[in-house]
């Protein structure tokens, strides 16, 4: 009898064994026939699932004999469901378009399209999501065209910023769903007030040049438009943890339910991110959370978006003085132990896009965001006079200045509407919009004195300034494509800019700063694309934008010598190219400055260094980037862009301390480079698949030499770097979790010791002849080899 029934235990076994199958498919869209890479495949009943690989296929391993429900999901399409009989042959799965008006048109009308003649570049979720370790979303952009990252702290969290083309971020337009992010007054787009913000975005598009109107800052380099994410149609949870160097950490919970009653969705994040930094000190503390609900109508989409940032990062504003470069690359100027910057941004977003009748949509948005917060600061002997103070005197001795510990403050409302109206005809020839917005910006900016070693007649929290300053922006933009002939379309997009701006109080130097000021902008835009064929789109366009001077130079300026705007003519040219496996882009573009603001060394009355306009200067060159798919296991990309950035003329200002009064010397320059614009920036990237559900990549970066300012001294230069970092990349499908996902990069795998940003300042000082010309330089060193390890689990 033992033996029978070990003999029938193995037999069983045996059958067990055999009746293990594997269910192998492949995915594409209904209409095109295009793969659907990423789309979600489950076996319900079984626990097991998978993905559609690059060429859209998918495997589920070890399933036994039997009936199941296999389950096809992917975002903006309806879930397939189809009953199956295991052992099964091969499936060939077409996913149909969901019926559902989808979120994508939220964005399309400051978005360029594959007929668009303008030069961008698009970047999925699932692109970022690979090295959303931690690090601010410009340090998660760093291997696209063009694009030079740095960070203050070195680590790439906490103050963060990029340039795309040699422009900063206050020439780069940045809009969240449509809606204008940068800063009304300085133009720029703080990161490190949006930590994890990524971990929330479905896809950025990044326009270069001029590239299509938009709302907001002017688009003076470079624009990226951001959506957040798009509703998911099955209930989901994650979790994400990682842990790097300089003790960095980084959690994120996101959950979500799905479409209830085909109709309503709720998606949240909270996340924290901490690090030590890479420079001593330079800490950072950030917290932010997402929560978007929405009802998706059949022809109706409203949507909700509150999200909020809390950052606490230790100032490393100073920089590393050129003297600390080879043997203290981690020094920290300030040592005072609250020596930090603390801020808060509160985001809410009310979104409406539909369908009126067969040829129309529309999409109109409600915004407002609360920002405030201080840095702190330690000043030691600081004269009483520049807090707008009187001599402190104690018996006979009159006492003129103190160690003050102060806080200088922004409050400020954001708040307005955009929208747009989209007419496409029935024969589809014309794709015209009707679009614009209105944004008013409120803005308190004061100082206080919290503590000072000899305090006089001071009160904790006496504001020795206090500033206000209102900002209208209003723009009307109406844009075309028209098909001419087959696939030959002209494109033309105007757009009418009026700001008003206005200004009072006392500026933190002691000047009171009442002002006023108003600019009509009229912005046209041409182009013409042609489709040849074979995944083939030619392009050529010409582009005008206008740009108001920023906070800056309206203050430190005299009110009666405020600058000029600048103007920027564009003319962009190129071909996109995506052939089966191969895919490539390669463009060139002219970008013509007038009046271009730069700093010279000029000084206002309090000894402030002022910007002023430069008649003529300009940027041109050349960009390819391209991938190919050697086989299911090798892809290689790329990207370089060649370019010449020249200023035709203009006067350097140099502090004389070697006269017997100070004074400024002028120089004259012609012909000289744009500080911070590399001749030279370029990438490359190897990604291996050695086995399902692994990748690992290697990636070089090659940025060129870059000036601090714009005379191209040799001595006041950012050397070039090339950097290598790898990462690797597995998925796990076990049972009880939709997917556990591992990730590990290496950055600066060959220690590379590098400086992307700085700034540099000269000047006179009584020497051996006379005098001796100083010229000291700072830098914000990058952090060697170093490494970020995350495990996100998917329930």
């Amino acid at each position: 009898m033992k033996r029978l029934l070990m003999t029938a235990v193995c037999l069983l076994v045996g059958f067990g064994a055999m009746a293990q199958n594997q269910v192998n498919g492949r995915i594409e869209d209904a209409e095109t026939g295009e793969v659907l890479i990423g789309a979600n495949v489950i076996l319900e009943g079984t626990g097991r699932g998978s993905t559609a690989d690059v060429e859209g296929n998918f495997s589920i391993k070890n399933v036994p004999n039997g009936t199941f429900t296999l389950k096809v999901s992917f975002v903006g399409y309806e879930t397939f469901n189809r009953e199956i009989q295991v052992p099964v042959g091969q499936l060939d799965i077409s996913l149909e378009r969901n019926s559902l008006l989808t979120e994508e048109f939220i964005v399309s009308a400051t978005r360029a399209s594959e007929t668009t003649p303008t030069t961008f570049q698009t970047i999925t979720k699932e692109e970022l999501a690979k090295n959303n370790l931690g690090q601010d979303i410009p340090l998660l952009l760093n291997y696209t065209p063009s694009v030079v990252t740095h960070s203050d702290a070195g680590a790439g969290i906490g103050y963060t910023g990029l340039r795309i083309r040699g422009s900063d971020q206050t020439r780069i337009n940045v809009t969240v769903n449509g809606i204008p992010m940068n800063d009304a007054e300085s133009h720029g787009v703080f990161w490190v007030n949006m930590p994890d913000f990524a971990s929330s975005v479905d896809n950025i598009q990044i326009q270069r040049g001029v590239g299509t109107s938009t709302n907001g800052a002017a688009t003076f380099g470079a624009s990226m438009n951001i959506q957040t994410d798009t509703k998911k149609e099955e209930s989901y949870a994650e979790i994400a943890n990682s842990y790097g160097s300089f003790n960095s950490w980084k959690h994120t919970v996101k959950a979500g339910t799905g479409l209830l009653n085909n109709r309503w969705a709720v998606d949240a994040r909270l996340s924290q991110i901490s690090s030590d930094g890479y420079v001593d000190r330079a800490f950072s503390d950030l917290k932010s959370y997402f929560v978007s609900g929405g009802y998706y109508g059949d022809d109706h989409v409203f949507k909700v978006n509150v999200f909020s940032g809390k950052e606490q990062t230790y100032q490393s504003w100073y920089g590393l003085p050129e003297s600390k470069l080879e043997d203290d690359r981690t020094f920290n100027y300030y040592t005072y132990d609250n020596e930090t910057d603390n801020y808060q941004q509160d985001h809410y977003q009310f979104i409406y896009t539909g369908k009126l009748g067969q040829n129309w949509k529309a999409n109109a948005a409600l915004h407002y965001t609360y920002g405030r917060g201080y840095y702190e600061q330690y000043r030691a002997d600081d004269d009483f006079a520049s807090y707008g103070l009187e001599p402190v005197v104690i018996g006979d001795e009159t006492i003129e200045s103190t160690d003050i510990i102060r806080r200088r403050w922004l409050d400020n409302d954001f708040f307005g509407g955009v929208f747009s109206l989209n007419y496409v005809s029935d024969d589809g020839r014309w794709d015209a919009i009707l679009g614009g917005g209105a944004n008013r910006y409120d803005g308190d900016h004061f100082g206080e004195i919290i503590w000072a070693r000899v305090a006089g007649d001071t009160e904790i929290r006496d504001r020795y300034y206090n500033n206000n300053a209102v900002k209208d922006d209003r723009n009307i933009y109406a844009k075309a494509t028209y098909e001419v002939a087959e696939r030959l379309y002209l494109f033309g997009d105007l757009q009418f800019r009026q700001i008003d701006y206005q200004f009072q109080g006392v500026n933190d130097d002691q000047r009171v700063v009442d002002g006023q000021q108003h600019y009509d902008f009229f912005n046209p835009k041409v182009g013409i694309s042609y489709e040849s064929g074979n995944g083939k789109t030619w392009y050529a366009s010409y582009a005008v934008a206008n740009r108001e001077p920023v906070r800056s130079d309206f203050t430190d300026n005299p009110i009666t010598e405020i600058p000029r705007p600048e103007r920027l003519n564009n003319v962009e040219a190129g071909v996109r190219v995506k052939q089966g496996n191969f895919s490539y882009n390669a463009n060139f573009y002219y970008m013509g400055y007038h009046d271009q603001l730069i700093l010279t060394g000029q000084i206002n009355d309090v000894g402030a260094y002022i910007r002023e306009n430069v008649e003529n200067s300009y940027r041109a060159g050349i960009e390819l980037d391209g991938a190919v798919r050697l086989s299911p296991m090798w892809t290689l990309g790329g990207n370089i862009a060649f370019s010449k950035n020249k200023i035709d003329e203009f006067t350097e200002y140099v502090d004389d301390y070697a006269a017997e009064e100070f004074q400024q010397e002028s120089f004259s320059y012609t012909d000289t480079d744009i500080a911070f614009s590399p001749n030279i920036v370029g990438s490359a990237m190897i990604d291996f698949r050695p086995i399902k559900n692994m990748e690992i990549s290697w990636m070089t970066k090659y940025v060129d030499d870059q000036y601090l300012d714009n005379t191209q001294n040799e001595g006041r230069k950012l050397d070039a770097y090339i950097t290598n970092d790898v990462r690797f990349v597995y998925t796990l499908r076990p049972r009880f979790v939709k997917a556990l996902e591992f990730n590990v990069k290496v950055n600066n795998i060959f220690n590379e010791m590098y400086e992307p940003n700085g700034y540099t300042f000269s000047y006179f000082i009584p020497g051996g002849n006379g005098r001796e010309l100083v010229t000291e330089n700072y830098y914000y060193p990058m952090a060697g080899t170093n490494f970020m390890a995350g495990v996100n689990i998917k329930f």
